[in-house]
């Protein structure tokens, strides 16, 4: 019999099933017996959250079991977090919701989301925030890395393959050593059981979702796992399902030459204002030369620091937004030649307690990565030569690699009839339009609105844009639009 998360249990007979199914509670609907029927029991006790500010903005604790297959064992604790529906009358249930990362906090979600929601969706929904597990206030971990540690992409150079082998196996040994008996537990599908123990506690049937970046795939994973408790489900910039994890490092590669082609050629046609070129292949030459130069001789920025040809390729994400990398480019172009130190790439490392979450998800949740540095290496240097701008900084090794357990669990398959909305940029440099035409078909019953020119990664999270009123129907109504729609800003 398979059970709703996907776990088998042995065949039970025509009036044994009749007698669980006859147990069931309205709210929770878990059979009695069932162990998880007590976390689903328990009381919230709901307090006004200590960040906010708020009187309506209200923090609890949810007990969980750390290893489902355990439920009986240790238990941690998710913080999670809740702003009313605002009438009492229209109220249609619970808005789960989840920012990405994965490893990002969450718990603000309510208050940082409903300046954003219209009123009509505002009216319908308890918004309700949570920390994944292990992160933020839901006994957090952490690995003690160092700052170059927990950088997430290293460019490829055959003269430091070395260091980079080491650093990939240091981050696993540290994260190991710190919280090896809590990572193997920290994974997308463990964390979707915590949403559906977050529902039932809650006394919903059912729970609606909006997830964000990697909080489209943790959503795609719980449809799978719990299609009977998916409500409205919105993806916001979605990620292919198919390529957890290490497939997408590299398709970010793919997205990353398609983007700076579109702005060689935006950018030559303003040559006249910019400098860079006449056409799309000089712009293409001036950008590869300024990398050539500052492989040289590393061009100084506004911060102290200096970028090397590598230290600019690492800032391809930019790309994305024509207006506003153009700028950054011209001021690199004056710096190298002797100008005034240009702006330096924005950080992009992140602390330690979302490192290790992040490692921990990436690693736990498939057993698809390679454990021979030499695979990652040969990978690289393909990457390299196909996607010159990205990439190797996708294909280089990880400290998965390393990871001292393989993934509890196979890869969830994401393939199902729920209704979904995934709303998507066409120009998104991390959950890339390819990537979220995979979620789209994978989730058979989603529609997709696709925002054409479209820059950055967020749509509902960036503000008013074309797709709100198809977000904004789904949530309130929960109709679909008839078809796929792409539309426009302006």
């Amino acid at each position: 019999m398979v059970l709703r998360d996907g776990r088998t249990t042995s065949l039970l007979t025509v009036g044994a099933v009749a007698a669980v199914l006859a147990a069931l509670t309205p709210a929770t609907a878990f059979a009695a017996g069932d162990p998880l029927q007590r976390y689903a029991q328990q009381e919230l006790r709901w307090e006004r959250c200590e960040m906010g500010g708020l009187p309506a903005f209200e923090c609890a604790k949810v007990k969980v079991p750390l290893d489902y297959a355990k439920p009986a064992g240790r238990t941690i604790e998710i913080a999670i977090s809740r702003v009313r529906a605002g009438s009492a009358k229209e109220r249609h249930g619970v808005l789960l919701m989840n920012p990405g990362g994965p490893g990002s906090q969450g718990l603000t979600m309510p208050v940082e989301m409903e300046p954003l929601l219209p009123a009509e969706v505002r009216a319908r929904f308890d918004l309700v925030g949570f920390d994944p597990r292990g992160v933020g206030q839901s006994s957090p971990v952490g690995c003690d890395l160092t700052e170059d540690e927990r950088s997430l992409q290293h460019p490829y150079r055959e003269a430091t393959f070395g260091k980079d082998v080491e650093r990939a196996r240091s981050v696993a040994d540290k994260c190991w050593a710190k919280a090896g008996d809590v990572l193997p537990h920290i994974t997308t599908r463990n964390t979707a059981r915590d949403m559906d123990l977050v529902r039932a506690v809650l006394g919903e049937r059912r729970i609606s979702y909006f997830g964000y970046s990697y909080g489209t795939y943790l959503g795609a994973v719980y449809t799978q796992m719990f299609p009977q408790r998916s409500d409205r489900i919105v993806l916001d910039s979605a990620l292919d399902p198919k390529l957890a994890w290490r497939g997408t490092f590299r398709g970010w590669s793919t997205a990353a030459e398609l983007a700076f082609t579109r702005w060689t050629e935006w950018a030559a046609e303003r040559d006249a204002t910019y400098g860079l070129g006449a056409t799309a292949a000089e712009v293409r030459q001036t950008y590869w030369g300024l990398v050539e130069q500052a492989g040289r001789t590393p061009v100084p920025t506004d911060d102290g620091k200096a970028l090397d040809g590598d230290a600019i390729r690492s800032g391809y994400r930019a790309f994305v937004q024509v207006e506003a990398v153009t700028p950054w480019i011209v001021a690199l172009k004056a710096a190298a030649a002797g100008g005034p130190a240009a702006p330096g790439v924005p950080p992009g490392v992140v602390d330690d307690n979302q490192t290790a979450v992040t490692w921990a998800v990436f690693c736990g949740d498939t057993r698809s990565w390679p454990r021979d540095p030499e695979q990652y290496r040969r990978d690289a240097i393909r990457d390299r030569a196909t996607y010159p701008l990205a990439g190797d900084l996708g294909a280089n090794i990880q400290p998965c690699a390393f990871w001292k357990s393989a993934a509890v669990e196979p890869a969830t398959a994401v393939n199902n009839d729920v209704d979904a909305l995934i709303v998507q940029n066409q120009w998104d440099p991390q959950a890339t339009l390819a990537m979220a035409q995979g979620m789209r078909r994978a989730l058979h019953g989603s529609r997709m609105v696709t925002v054409a020119d479209g820059e950055g990664h967020g749509v509902v999270v960036a503000g008013p844009s074309c797709a709100d009123g198809a977000f904004t129907r789904y949530l309130t109504t929960g109709r679909l639009p008839a078809k796929d729609l792409t539309c426009a800003n302006r």
